[in-house]
């Protein structure tokens, strides 16, 4: 059985707490700028870069909800740039 795609469960599979609660106060203690890539921000362990990358190369389930979690850390660059 595979583990349905969302943001829970992708917290989970990382590792995080995954509570909505978690899941806001990370996205917002860890904005990225706009040029830096989610699997690239220096937050990450390996094991998770890794993750979110094959995840966004394989254009796998997780995908749609790794772009979900990547503009959400991004929101506020976009809105400086607006």
């Amino acid at each position: 059985m595979s583990t349905e795609p969302r943001m829970t469960n992708l917290f989970l599979q990382l590792g995080l707490d995954a509570d909505e609660k978690a899941i806001a106060d990370f996205i917002a203690s860890h904005q990225l700028p706009a040029d830096v890539m989610i699997a690239d921000a220096p937050f990450w362990n390996e094991g998770q870069q890794q993750f979110l990358a094959e995840a966004l190369k394989a254009d796998a389930a997780w995908t749609t909800i790794v772009d979900q979690l990547n503009e959400s850390l991004h929101e506020d660059a976009v809105k400086g740039k607006a």
